[in-house]
């Protein structure tokens, strides 16, 4: 079980970084997309029409990028913070009851961006993304909305990463750094 627990908590924080890089990513091209919109149309009288789009595009994956880190790092709104702080059994069950939670809310969002009715993956929320083209910007709608369940599986694998670590009696890497090499 230890061996399990170490190996998910350092591949979540390898996934951690991975996604951070890449809602700072999201966020620099969200300045610069609005910032181009700005210059163009005071500047230059000629604002493209893609950059709000991509604004927007660039806006949701920052946001769900963001938001599994967020949770892998222990900053996201809680309802009751001190709950986490408390160890033996009583903290392993605080633990398990919001894991529960987690999965309550995310294996449903998951399922239904593969599956629509009938379980057809074509009906699903990916599925009917990849038929879809962005208004402005000529490319498939999957490549923006692949955030949704892309950062609930982050999410999903944070959460049982930080149960194996409290399963295992081990300290979860707080600072977001391999404690192992």
């Amino acid at each position: 079980m230890r061996a399990v627990a170490i190996t998910l908590d350092r591949l979540s924080v390898w996934l951690y970084r991975i996604a951070l890089t890449g809602a700072v990513i999201a966020v620099l091209v969200m300045a610069f997309s609005a910032m181009w919109q700005v210059i163009a149309r005071y500047a230059l009288s000629a604002p493209p029409v893609w950059t709000e789009e991509a604004a927007r595009r660039a806006m949701v994956w920052a946001g769900m990028l963001g938001a599994s880190c967020a949770f892998r790092a222990r900053l996201d709104p809680t309802l009751f913070p001190g709950m986490v702080a408390i160890q033996g059994r009583l903290g392993l069950v605080l633990a398990l009851i919001r894991g529960v939670g987690v999965a309550l809310f995310a294996l449903p969002v998951l399922w239904y961006s593969l599956f629509g009715p009938n379980m057809t993956f074509a009906r699903g929320f990916l599925g009917r993304s990849l038929e879809r083209t962005a208004e402005m910007i000529p490319v498939q709608m999957i490549w923006f909305t692949a955030a949704v369940p892309i950062a609930f599986a982050l999410i999903l694998l944070h959460m049982l990463a930080g149960l194996a670590m409290r399963l295992a009696s081990l300290p979860q890497a707080e600072d977001l750094k391999e404690r192992h090499p």
